[in-house]
């Protein structure tokens, strides 16, 4: 039978250098072969995207999106994950989905700053406090072990516990925590902008994780001008609010690198003052990439 891959199998191997690593060496294979089906109901959504990678294999990852859930102390986000062989397209494994999600996530929008942020950052802010941006604190301590880390939430009750979780604090005054942070990262649901262009300051990084449909948008038109932005696929970014909205005004004429341009070397920070713009789009292919990382280390 194929295994069942869970945080108690993975966990103690795993690590944020081997994982970004993993989507480093990922986009060494040819491009990915992707497709996506979306299905909403009100809010609610269910996300189901596919990728075949020659040499890696495939991977099916289905997401449900249930943002009321949140009222009711449940998870709002939930789903599946099936890994199959790149040699007989029989099932590998499948993985803990919240697992593969965490550390897929974090890593796309890690191996971003590794290349985009100043490596002097000394101040990340936080924007959101659900399960996202407990995994980027994580992950941002990891390569600025010595920065300020703090967390913006629109229920501030919700950001206080996972600042005492994580030893962080909180913020209440959006523009100001903004104005002062090196790295600004969003992991929200929000369907308006947050991050406004009249905020930002020289050598800043913004790294946008939440949205992930046409109709949901976490930085304005002004931050996108002010910004060079790249995305982690220029595919899976295109029909995205943060991307997609900004090209229909003319805010955004130019996204330039993804991350198949990793060994071109453009993607990466010109110099100290610009800020760099980062949407997070995910993709199936970067969770293949991940999958197949985590069946390596247990021998799959």
């Amino acid at each position: 039978m194929p295994r069942h891959l869970t945080a108690d199998d993975l966990e103690p191997s795993l690590t944020w250098s081997g994982v970004v690593q993993a989507i480093v060496d990922g986009h060494v294979h040819p491009a990915p072969e992707l497709d996506d089906i979306l299905l909403r109901r009100g809010d609610d959504a269910l996300l189901s995207r596919a990728a075949l990678i020659d040499g890696l294999g495939a991977l099916v990852k289905t997401a449900t999106v249930f943002p009321g859930n949140g009222e009711h102390g449940r998870p709002t986000v939930n789903g599946a994950a099936s890994l199959f062989s790149d040699r007989t397209g029989e099932l590998d494994a499948t993985i803990d989905f919240h697992l593969l999600t965490r550390w897929k996530t974090a890593a796309d929008s890690l191996l971003a700053a590794s290349r985009l942020a100043r490596s002097d950052a000394g101040s990340i802010l936080i924007v959101g406090a659900g399960t996202v941006a407990s995994s980027m604190i994580d992950a941002y301590r990891s390569v600025w072990p010595e920065a300020e880390i703090a967390i913006w939430n629109r229920t501030e009750a919700t950001a206080v516990d996972l600042a005492r979780k994580t030893g962080t604090r909180t913020v209440d005054d959006l523009e100001h925590a903004v104005r002062r942070a090196d790295i600004v990262s969003t992991a929200t649901m929000s369907r308006r902008p947050l991050l406004r262009g009249g905020w930002l300051r020289p050598g800043q990084h913004l790294d946008l994780i939440g949205g992930y449909r046409a109709d949901m948008r976490e930085a304005d038109d002004a931050a996108v001008r002010r910004s060079r932005v790249f995305v982690d696929s220029h595919r899976t970014a295109a029909d995205v609010g943060d991307i997609a909205d900004p090209r229909a005004s003319g805010a955004l004429d130019m996204v330039v690198a993804d991350f198949g341009d990793l060994d071109a070397g453009t993607f990466r920070r010109a110099d100290d003052d610009e800020i760099t713009l980062f949407k997070n789009a995910g993709g199936a292919h970067l969770d293949l990439m991940v999958a197949r990382h985590f069946a390596d280390l247990v021998g799959v």
